[in-house]
């Protein structure tokens, strides 16, 4: 297979994702966003409030960044602002508590997780490249059980192209000797592809509507089913 022999005769470093790649993450704030919509129904449905929920995220980002916390605050602002200014104490009680039960769940691997890093991590140097809030990322890290597998951890505000050079001058390394693995096209997939690395894209089954970006072809770009399929890019014995 063409791939197998590109992979292993360039990569030098292997960066994975960590959020809705090596666990599942974005499923817990789906939920969070119906309850919000449940919370609404009596200012409006479920469309315009998940709509003006996530108009709130994105006007937020630039000063608050990703997480819990952020997402905290977007759901009480939102909600204040469908309700008019109406909402009872005991309802933004409500909704911060919605945010809280997106932080500190057990961390819930993806099937064959720790076999496709632990066999990487003995042929290959790995790092973890996230993005979020550096306690919150660090927390999940730490609970995963993974963390003794990474060379490094590496937490970002945003995953820009700047971050992935970062990255590669780091290690001494050429764009062309770096892979990353990762769910988001737009995060972990094109600003790789863009400074001529290599990317491995596993679409995860919940995306945040801000992730969602038009998906191109590249020749440095392979698609996987699933985390468990990448192994087989590898002629690894």
């Amino acid at each position: 297979m063409p791939d197998k022999i590109r992979l292993n005769s360039n990569i030098k470093l292997i960066a994975f994702d960590a959020d809705d790649t090596l666990w599942i993450n974005e499923y817990h704030y789906h939920n969070a966003e119906k309850r919000f919509a449940r919370l609404m129904e009596p200012w409006c449905d479920s469309k315009r409030a998940n709509d003006a929920l996530l108009r709130v995220e994105k006007d937020n980002l630039p000063l608050l960044g990703y997480g819990s916390k952020p997402f905290i605050i977007s759901l009480v602002e939102c909600g204040i602002a469908l309700s008019g200014g109406t909402l009872s104490n005991d309802q933004i009680i409500e909704l911060i508590q919605i945010g809280k039960d997106t932080i500190g769940r057990p961390i819930e691997l993806y099937p064959d997780t720790e076999k496709v890093i632990t066999t990487l991590a003995d042929h290959y140097p790995l790092v973890l490249a996230t993005k979020g809030d550096l306690k919150e990322q660090e927390s999940k890290v730490e609970r995963s059980g993974l963390k003794r597998y990474f060379k490094a951890v590496e937490i970002m505000s945003e995953k820009h192209t700047d971050s992935y050079l970062k990255i590669i001058e780091e290690h001494k390394i050429e764009p062309e000797n770096f892979l990353m693995v990762g769910n988001s096209f737009k995060s972990d997939i094109k600003p790789v592809l863009d400074i001529g690395g290599y990317a491995i894209y596993i679409p995860s089954d919940i995306t945040w509507a801000h992730e969602v970006v038009e998906e191109t072809d590249h020749p440095n770009l392979i698609r996987a089913e699933g985390l468990d399929k990448i192994l087989d890019l590898f002629d690894i014995k």
